[in-house]
């Protein structure tokens, strides 16, 4: 499968300051900017950093980022799903995963992480995909963010909305363990009918066994 990516970008108005959306970014690219210190919700920004750009390299990764000028203060990530998930067990060159999705706090209540997933689905070559996302509940900046399981759930539930992602259910057992934590997909308009079943039985693998 060919991987075509192509360039979009938006405004964000902020009453901080004026965002730029845009991606995918080439790892060249990526690499001119400054990484904002506060981008650690994954593991530490210069580690971060390096990750974003060992995807941006990647055939099928694409990097989305919102800017402050030079400064990244936001991303999203989409790249094939941990060989360890199992998500990749049907081998499925068109199942790809928003891994990570980050905002610094000085800039979240403004519709970044919705811009940076409108803007990611701008690029009509989404439309070839099955795009997952796994939602934990222990990923999330409860502290940070003073909301309790469920409002943080609603806002990431929101949030994927806008790039088009809904609720699947799934037997997965992470996903499983608590009621919280979700599956969301968003599967494309060109994506056949195969494909999907395939989706499915990665979805439910137990009510096979019985």
């Amino acid at each position: 499968m060919e991987h075509h990516k192509t360039y979009n970008a938006m405004e964000l108005k902020t009453p901080r300051a004026t965002l730029i959306i845009e991606g995918p970014v080439a790892s060249k690219k990526l690499a001119e900017y400054e990484f904002h210190h506060d981008l650690t919700a994954f593991r530490p920004p210069a580690q971060q950093r390096k990750a974003l750009l060992e995807i941006a390299d990647l055939e099928e990764g694409r990097i989305l980022i919102a800017r402050d000028h030079d400064t990244i203060v936001g991303y999203v990530t989409y790249l094939y799903p941990d060989p360890l998930e199992r998500w990749s067990e049907g081998n499925m060159e068109n199942l790809i995963e928003l891994g990570a999705i980050e905002i610094i706090p000085k800039f979240r209540g403004f519709s970044a992480g919705k811009s940076l997933l409108r803007v990611s689905m701008m690029d009509d070559a989404m439309n070839d995909y099955i795009i997952i996302t796994t939602e934990y509940y222990w990923h999330w900046d409860l502290k940070g963010s003073g909301l309790n399981v469920w409002e943080y759930r609603k806002v990431m539930e929101k949030m994927m909305n806008a790039g088009g992602l809904e609720w699947f259910a799934t037997d997965e057992p992470e996903i499983s363990s608590h009621p919280a934590n979700c599956l969301m997909a968003r599967i494309g308009s060109r994506v056949d009918r195969e494909s999907i079943q395939q989706f499915d039985r990665l979805r439910f693998k137990n009510r096979f066994m019985y």
